[in-house]
């Protein structure tokens, strides 16, 4: 199926693809050496932690999920719907992003549990946000869905099959929006501990804002109607 949606969406998809990229890193790089923006090895750590009787890192591990999760309600909460639309309240998500991402930074400094579950909390707000935005069609805070799309990509290649350019390429961007936060993430710790995550609050934060802002000049002062862009999926490309 092909993908069509407006430009802004691409271009956030891949700015929170790098902000994802950096947190996690951050997180793991961090003392619990531990990734907060998806929960598949989580999972599985958890089930490993069960078998052995680990009681502080099943504790640990369940507090990472239900982190996730909370984020994404609040988001859900927000948000509220599905329907791509610019009036939607994205910036307040963002913001509320911004300001668990800072609260996390003394927690991590002083070494409390508390620091990762607020930054997975921070990713689960993210990744809601815009699975709502995108109609489930874009994730920015884990990749297998993005590297599933490619593999699919490449199978029908192989079989003659018309590619989906646009999905293709969207997962790319995506993959590559991650990785390039990963490395900034990285290098950013390596320099800055854990106020690196003063990077990532700062561009959710002001993105946030700038789009509140444009918002309110655009369809307060002008008296316009958001626009209702829903996902629209077309014929193959």
């Amino acid at each position: 199926m092909g993908l069509h949606l407006p430009r802004w969406v691409w271009i956030g998809a891949v700015l929170l693809a790098c902000v994802a990229g950096m947190v996690n890193v951050i997180g793991y790089l961090g003392f619990e050496h531990q990734a907060v923006s998806h929960l598949t090895g989580t999972t599985s750590l958890l089930g490993a932690a069960l078998a052995q009787g680990d009681l502080r890192a099943v504790t640990h591990l369940w507090g990472m999920l239900i982190a996730f999760c909370l984020g994404a309600m609040l988001s859900g909460l927000i948000i509220q719907d599905q329907t791509l639309k610019l009036g939607r309240r994205y910036g307040v998500v963002l913001a509320l992003e911004a300001v668990v991402l800072l609260a996390a930074i003394p927690l991590f400094k002083q070494e409390q549990i508390w620091g990762a579950l607020l930054a997975a909390m921070a990713c689960g707000l993210q990744n809601a946000m815009v699975t709502t935005y995108s109609g489930a069609a874009v994730r920015t805070t884990h990749l297998s869905g993005m590297f599933t799309d490619l593999g699919i990509g490449l199978g029908h290649l192989l079989r003659g099959m018309p590619l989906p350019v646009r999905r293709l390429t969207l997962s790319g961007l995506i993959i590559s929006g991650f990785l390039a936060g990963g490395v900034l993430g990285a290098w950013l710790y390596l320099r800055l501990a854990y106020d690196a995550l003063l990077v990532p609050a700062m561009l959710t934060g002001l993105t946030g804002i700038a789009h509140v802002v444009y918002l309110h000049r655009r369809f307060v002062d002008t008296g316009e109607e958001p626009v209702d862009h829903g996902v629209e999926r077309g014929p193959p490309d």
